[in-house]
């Protein structure tokens, strides 16, 4: 890839006008025509650059989620208590929402099927986000009650696979319930328990964790 300034902001503006596309006109509609016009550009460009729309869809996905990933970053690094994990994950639903990156990452999965260039960018720009939270929950994990019982690569996929599918069926929920039920504040007073307990009770639930494993 060229080093030019202009050839680098052309890709750039390609880049943000594919994802722009996405949120506003969703997937379907989704061509080098529509993204060129997004993007105010030649739609040849879309080939010139990236070989294929879906060869742009992939390289927006991974570029832009690799940016929100490490603007996210610095607070995973700074998690200490497993509330301060759902700090986190509060405030990355935020932004993913506020941004319209929600949207298009349903709009992304759902032209996976029968893509596998469009699957392996999803499963790219998940494994972004799974590749930043792990080292988090290792470092939970080793100092928790429940540490002995949890595979932090194992919790890793299933918080990811969890947050997505939160995600994912956000706009099914609805009405005054919509709060109480929201999967991440349900998980707070767990949180918030294991972060509480004392060297006494920690002992006593690894006692029984390690005794349940033994059974």
């Amino acid at each position: 890839m060229s080093d030019d300034p202009r050839t680098l902001a052309t890709r750039r503006r390609l880049l943000d006008a594919t994802m722009q596309t996405i949120r506003e006109q969703g997937m379907a509609k989704l061509s080098a025509r529509t993204i060129a016009a997004t993007g105010s550009v030649n739609q040849a460009l879309v080939f010139y650059h990236f070989g294929t729309v879906d060869g742009l869809v992939a390289e927006a996905c991974h570029v832009l989620t690799s940016e929100r990933v490490d603007r996210h970053r610095p607070a995973l690094d700074a998690v200490t208590t497993w509330a301060g994990l759902i700090d986190v994950a509060e405030q990355v639903r935020a932004d993913e929402r506020e941004e319209g990156n929600v949207a298009v990452l349903g709009q992304i999965l759902a032209a996976s099927d029968g893509n596998p260039d469009l699957a392996t960018a999803a499963g790219r720009a998940i494994g972004l986000w799974t590749g930043a939270v792990r080292p988090t929950l290792e470092r939970l994990l080793a100092t928790s009650p429940v540490g002995e019982l949890f595979d932090a690569d194992v919790l890793t996929d299933l918080a990811a696979s969890a947050f997505v599918g939160i995600e994912l069926m956000e706009p099914t929920r609805t009405g005054e319930g919509r709060q109480a039920d929201d999967p991440l504040a349900r998980l707070r007073p767990v949180a918030e328990l294991l972060d509480g307990l004392g060297p006494i009770a920690r002992r006593a639930v690894r006692s029984v964790l390690r005794g349940t494993q033994r059974t």
